[in-house]
């Protein structure tokens, strides 16, 4: 679920060794400040003293905070050593672009599951075509992690591969694991197309859940969840509100690649809390799903959240509602784009494209709330290249997120850290407390 309250904690807590990040930081301006001699100290302040403080808010709304503090680093993160396939030995990691990790309670003892967006052997990127959604699984964050055991599904097929365009087989009258516009097909322009890209995977009253989306290659575009018959390994069917299209309605816009109607909203996720569910679609929309958890109960003309937009607003993705001490906490992924300012100085926004304007960083930018439906705060950078991303407590309470570090453009694109990127990786995460009430990468004391 994406939410942290009531939590059931197993086990003495684990220390994690640092596996792999990237820069070192800078110190950290003093939490609070200290009580001069003699002076008595009340209740509150001593609490105050327990926990980070925020950091100012840059001037300008939409100014994006570089400081080292907030990147993944060796002493607040690592890589998860998830199974490798095949096609991962070569590297010795897997590629995998916007990770998703989350630890469930499933018959007493913690369950941590990971999934995300991975490609074929032979192909740069998950695209124009890739070969699902694999899962993996583990007892403990730090592993071991091993793919989920789909032998028993598919005897023959590639371990951990939990559904895929190439299942359309498995149809039958009564049940669709494949609809046809999510089958693979076939142009002159781009060859093969078809992929799934983004999945979460969620367990909900005793079922496991996976959301995700066709990406900007298939025949329609947009998001779609399946629900699994057995485990966390499937086997998996699609709900029935997905059989003829994605969620929503169509969008206008959208890449040269696809037909004019086929694009609707990426990104999807689900957000949970009680007996309720909600589809959290990209970027700025929600719906609550039917008691079945076939379909949204709202299928045209979907609610949007409160938000604080920039001004102008850039492109977002993958947005997220994770809830921790009665607040929502709404997660974006938004570019840092770098240009200079006239006195020659650089400057670090969220701005749209421009000219002079160059992708820097995929930031991890947060809004909090009172309620899921909003009004949200101004949103605040939480972490430097983190971006696409999901919040999550492990099975002693501790805070995370993942990230994945964007090889596509900006600094993890260059060819001297390009191995750093697309990784399953995972970063210590710190609450500043009932005041503040912000989400930040760990930063250094």
């Amino acid at each position: 679920m994406t939410r942290s309250e009531n939590r059931f904690h197993v086990g003495r807590r684990s220390l994690l060794a640092g596996v792999a990040g990237v820069g070192t930081s800078a110190a950290l301006p003093a939490v609070a400040a200290q009580a001069a001699p003699g002076a008595s100290v009340s209740a509150e302040s001593a609490a105050a003293r327990r926990y980070p403080s925020n950091w100012p808010d840059p001037e300008f709304y939409g100014l994006a905070d570089t400081r080292l503090d907030l990147w993944p680093r060796e002493d607040n993160s690592f890589v998860l050593p998830l199974e490798l396939r095949p096609r991962d030995k070569e590297r010795g990691v897997v590629w995998i672009r916007d990770t998703y990790v989350n630890c469930f309670v499933v018959g007493g003892r913690p369950l941590y599951v990971a999934t995300g967006t991975t490609r074929v052997p032979g192909l740069g990127a998950a695209a124009p075509w890739n070969d699902g959604i694999f899962v993996w699984t583990s007892r403990s964050l730090k592993g071991p992690w091993k793919l989920a055991d789909t032998t028993g599904i598919r005897p023959g097929a590639e371990k951990g591969k939990v559904w895929s365009p190439e299942f359309v087989d498995e149809n039958t009258a009564s049940r669709t694991v494949v609809a046809p516009w999510q089958e693979y097909w076939y142009d002159d322009r781009f060859g093969k197309r078809g992929h799934a890209w983004a999945p979460e995977l969620h367990h909900f009253r005793g079922k496991w859940y996976i959301v995700a989306c066709t990406g900007d290659y298939a025949k329609k575009v947009g998001s779609f969840m399946l629900v699994s018959e057995g485990g966390p390994e499937g086997p998996y069917r699609l709900v029935e509100g997905n059989l003829r299209k994605p969620f929503g309605d169509p969008v206008t816009g959208g890449p040269s690649s696809i037909e004019p109607g086929a694009y609707h909203h990426i990104d999807g996720g689900l957000y949970s809390e009680g007996d309720d569910a909600w589809l959290v679609l990209h970027n700025n929309l929600y719906a609550k799903f039917t008691d079945d958890m076939e379909d949204i109960v709202t299928t045209t003309n979907l609610p949007t959240f409160q938000q604080r937009p920039y001004s102008p607003e850039p492109y977002l993705e993958g947005a997220y509602v994770f809830k921790h001490k009665g607040k929502y906490h709404l997660v974006h992924a938004a570019w840092n784009r770098a240009s200079i300012n006239a006195d020659g100085t650089t400057r670090h926004a969220y701005d749209v494209p421009a000219t002079g304007r160059v992708q820097y960083q995929y930031d991890m930018i947060v809004a909090v709330a009172d309620r899921f439906e909003g009004p949200y705060s101004q949103r605040y950078t939480a972490g430097v290249g983190a971006g696409h991303n999901n919040f999550f407590a492990d099975h002693n309470g501790d805070l995370w997120a993942t990230y994945f570090l964007n090889p596509a453009f900006g600094y993890y694109s260059n060819s001297s850290r390009i191995d750093e990127a697309a990784v399953p990786g995972v970063v210590r995460l710190e609450w500043t407390g009932p005041e503040n009430n912000r989400l930040y990468v760990q930063r250094r004391k």
